[in-house]
């Protein structure tokens, strides 16, 4: 599959995914698969940082690889590419980024194919669309599965595309969660301590429940402790709920004269 893409050719210092189409002695010719199959040389000493006495030992054709571009040749539409300045964390985010691009991109040919649309409207319509405003395919995607309609909207999708969408991604994608936990001492020597105690626990719950795709537990490990369990869809997301409740719960907790203080927890 062709990826399509509305830049004719890459930036200097980006990385890129390509194809070796052919190995010789002096270098390797590579199209990038994400620029439209742009062609790409790969010389010789850019293959490996240590000494390589047959290229063939290192690449091979049709491999696929992540390479950086160290120059462009606008004029003649073609860039110089060096596969030893990838490092292993680049090679890694760069794969996993390809994968879910590809997959996405799969997902809303799909789509547009129920829709008896064109692989040019579901890239203008959607594909280019999910890439403006949130950065990349597949988040886009993973947002239809809130059920929050209005965020695709905001996009800039249109309603006929919305219900197919959300129905593919709920069949095809499963969205990893996280959690955090904590562990919150609440103590009272007042006669109503305990029902002081219930109200603040159930406003816990409350607040946490205000952010969608995320799950709140509260439940007693043994009074005065009481343990806080969160999973979303992202740490700093959980985050920034638990430092809500958290400065929720020191407010309350002094208007209801409580002893209250909050340990994290390792999961």
């Amino acid at each position: 599959m062709i990826v399509k893409n509305r830049k004719a050719i890459p930036d200097v210092g980006e990385f890129v995914i390509g194809t070796v189409k052919e190995v010789h002695d002096f270098g390797a010719y590579m199209v990038i698969d994400e620029y439209n199959n742009l062609r790409a040389f790969l010389p010789w000493s850019e293959v490996a940082s240590r000494a390589v006495k047959n290229i063939n030992a290192v690449i091979k054709e049709n491999q696929k690889l992540v390479v950086k571009v160290i120059r462009v040749y606008r004029s003649k539409g073609q860039v110089d590419v060096s596969l030893k300045r990838v490092g292993e964390h680049e090679r890694k985010k760069k794969t996993m980024y390809w994968k879910r691009k590809l997959k996405a991109i799969n997902l809303i040919l799909i789509a547009a194919n129920q829709l008896k649309k064109g692989e040019e409207d579901a890239y203008k319509e959607v594909i280019w669309k999910f890439e403006d405003y949130f950065g990349d395919i597949m988040s886009g995607l993973e947002a239809s599965l809130t059920g929050e309609k209005n965020l695709l909207k905001k996009a800039g999708i249109s309603d006929e595309w919305i219900d197919i969408l959300e129905e593919i991604a709920k069949k095809y994608i499963e969205v990893k969660k996280v959690g955090i936990s904590s562990m919150l001492t609440l103590r009272s020597d007042d006669p109503n301590g305990v029902e002081r105690i219930k109200k603040i626990l159930t406003d816990l719950r409350d607040e946490a429940k205000k952010v969608e795709n995320v799950k709140v537990k509260v439940y007693t490990v043994g009074a005065p402790k009481y343990r806080l369990d969160l999973i979303g869809p992202d740490y700093k997301t959980l985050e920034n709920i638990l430092s809500r409740i958290t400065n929720k719960v020191s407010k309350y907790a002094k208007e209801l004269n409580l002893q209250f203080s909050i340990e994290r927890l390792r999961r």
